[in-house]
């Protein structure tokens, strides 16, 4: 029998390590830029395959985990990430240096998704509030790789840095064996297998997909562009110090970590509709108050409402899933993380496109667009919602009216 305490913490782990997964590439491109002579366009291709390893990762992971469940899944990948990171740090060609950016970033995507349809599945009836808490995990996971660079790399090289990161990618491994897992699903509900295919016909499914698109979008365009846009449009006329620019990436990412946790405590006692449309207007305060911004830190308070407001939707949205279909929550998540990730991916590169057309400065006017729209869907999601609530509601009043007959 397992208990659902431990296997919490297990996914907190394993999304940590995504954390890591995340930002490897961008905290040693440079090193990797050195040590093979690699111009702009091959650091790009580089920045290509790590997520398309995520979108790999994402696409497969759900069907295996419903039928075999999280335990080997989650050990397998792990090792992934571990073999990978050891041979960026030690790979001596660009050959293997991509292998195993691709690899991180299958297992990575693997850990992404299963470690949030593990935390739904042990999570019924504060579903919200404990996904808030394990994206908290990867903030901690995101910030530390480059911070854990930063302090040592006057005393040791990046290699070898990057190397004792990947050793301790071995620690959740030691733990995911030691822990008892949730049976398989389908084992335990034979018939009860939908594939992701047949769930994007539901209209509830599709819906909620296009708006963690859209949200992934966002979240993507402030991580990539944000500190582009402090150096452009914010600090245009100054001295754009590279440490002001980075201090408005940190604002964002800081902001959704410790928004993440708050949620963790609200999600328990206020109304999860209520935080998500305020979660869209404080993002919405946050771009207008950027857009108008006429100080560095203007700016940068503007930036740290973004981070808070886009901190509520992928969990409260997953809550949601995970409510609906606990029966098959791999495949769920899995379909809902590969059409995120297609939109995180749509989003930044039509952003790329019209920023260089008509200026970064374009990126507050997106946002505001693309919070509307999410409005919009999310809107449309909690309206069908409701109308499934009332129609449990109906047909369970009608058997008991049967029964008592």
């Amino acid at each position: 029998m397992y208990r659902r305490n431990l296997v919490f913490a297990a996914a907190c782990l394993g999304m940590l390590l995504f954390g890591i997964v995340f930002l490897s590439l961008g905290s040693v491109n440079n090193m990797l830029a050195e040590r093979f002579h690699l111009d702009d366009n091959g650091i790009g291709t580089l920045t290509a395959l790590l997520p398309f390893g995520i979108l790999a990762g994402s696409l497969i992971f759900g069907p295996i985990v419903d039928r075999f469940g999280y335990k080997w899944m989650l050990i397998v990948c792990a090792l992934l990430v571990f073999a990978g990171l050891e041979g960026m740090a030690f790979a001596g060609s660009r050959g293997y240096i991509q292998f195993f950016v691709f690899l991180i970033g299958f297992g990575g995507g693997v850990l992404n998704g299963a470690t949030n349809a593990l935390a739904a599945d042990v999570s019924e009836g504060e579903r919200g509030a404990k996904l808030s808490l394990l994206g908290v995990f990867f903030g901690i996971g995101a910030l530390g790789m480059p911070s854990t660079l930063a302090a040592l790399s006057k005393h040791f090289s990046l290699a070898g840095i990057v190397a004792g990161i990947g050793g301790f990618v071995l620690v959740p491994v030691l733990y995911f064996l030691l822990v008892t897992f949730p049976p398989p699903k389908q084992k335990a509900q034979p018939g009860a297998a939908m594939s992701g295919f047949a769930l994007l016909k539901r209209p509830i499914f599709f819906l909620a997909g296009l708006a963690l698109a859209i949200q992934s979008g966002m979240e993507g365009m402030s991580n990539d562009w944000i500190t582009r846009y402090f150096r452009k449009v914010t600090l245009s006329g100054e001295h754009a110090e590279e440490w002001k620019t980075l201090l408005g990436l940190m604002a964002v990412t800081g902001a959704m970590v410790i928004a993440r946790l708050v949620l963790s405590r609200l999600l328990k006692h206020i109304n999860s509709q209520t935080i998500l449309f305020g979660s869209i207007g404080l993002t919405a305060a946050g771009a207008l108050l950027l857009m108008f911004a006429t100080s560095y830190g203007t700016a940068l308070t503007a930036a740290l409402l973004i981070g808070a407001g886009l901190a509520a939707c992928f969990p409260v949205v997953l809550s949601y899933i995970g409510d609906l279909y606990p029966a098959q929550s791999g495949t769920a998540f899995s379909t809902i993380f590969f059409i995120a990730l297609i939109g995180n991916m749509t989003i930044n590169k039509s952003f790329g496109l019209l920023a260089q057309i008509h200026g970064i400065q374009q990126y507050t006017k997106v946002m505001l667009g693309c919070l509307a729209g999410s409005a919009i869907l999310l809107f449309f999601v909690l309206k069908q919602i409701h109308r499934n609530h009332s129609h449990l509601i109906t047909s369970n009043e009608q058997c008991r009216e049967a029964m008592a007959k």
